[in-house]
């Protein structure tokens, strides 16, 4: 090879090297497109308790509004409209989470001999009935909060009547803006709107 064609050569690997350290955090690192997985699990700390009654209580499996019948965690940069966060979501629909905190929350008061949940055909007391209206992660305020809504109802076991029925509507501040700050305001917002059902259900049963 001559000189005047060595040293183009040298120059282009000499680029190719540089070009390579210097991205080479992008060449060899897996690039981040995993999906963060997150749970709603918190469970109240202050659940009343009462005596046992022989009473028994069927906690049906939550209504959702379809827009939210999803695995994917929504947020709102806008009024009137929704998006959903591209690299988080969900590990259970809103609704499939929130059942077996509700069971839970409720057993934990003692003052059912049984809380039941469906499949389930035999005689009870009592049935509660949720719905979830509303659980967004709102950027549209300063600072940004989660929004939590729901409806329950309290009906008896043989003529279906309504005893009692209550809203619930909590908004938790998010410490920043971002998707986990948002799940950590829902697990408070959760907590906080269990403890209001197990103290609606237990006031309406005396």
């Amino acid at each position: 090879m001559t000189a005047s064609g060595y040293f183009p050569l040298a120059k282009t690997l000499l680029v190719a090297i540089v070009t390579t350290t210097i991205s080479g955090c992008s060449l060899f690192s897996p690039v981040d497109n995993e999906t963060r997985v997150a749970l709603i699990n918190k469970l109240p700390q202050g659940i009343p308790q009462r005596e046992t009654h022989a009473t028994t209580l069927l906690v049906l499996a939550p209504a959702i509004n379809p827009a939210y019948d999803t695995v994917r965690m929504i947020y709102r940069i806008q009024p009137y409209q929704i998006d959903y966060f591209s690299k988080h979501e969900w590990g259970a629909t809103p609704a499939q989470m929130l059942h077996p905190l509700l069971t839970q929350s409720l057993e934990n008061t003692h003052y059912f001999s049984t809380v039941l949940t469906p499949p389930y055909f035999g005689p009870y007391n009592y049935a509660l009935h949720a719905e979830i209206i509303e659980l967004t992660q709102d950027f549209t305020s300063n600072p940004a909060t989660l929004h939590l809504s729901l409806r329950v109802r309290l009906t008896e076991g043989d003529s279906n009547r309504i005893i009692s029925a209550k809203a619930i509507s909590l908004q938790e501040q998010l410490q920043e803006n971002t998707a986990y700050a948002g799940v950590i305001a829902a697990n408070e917002a959760t907590a906080k709107a269990l403890q209001q059902i197990t103290e609606f259900v237990l006031a309406a049963v005396r």
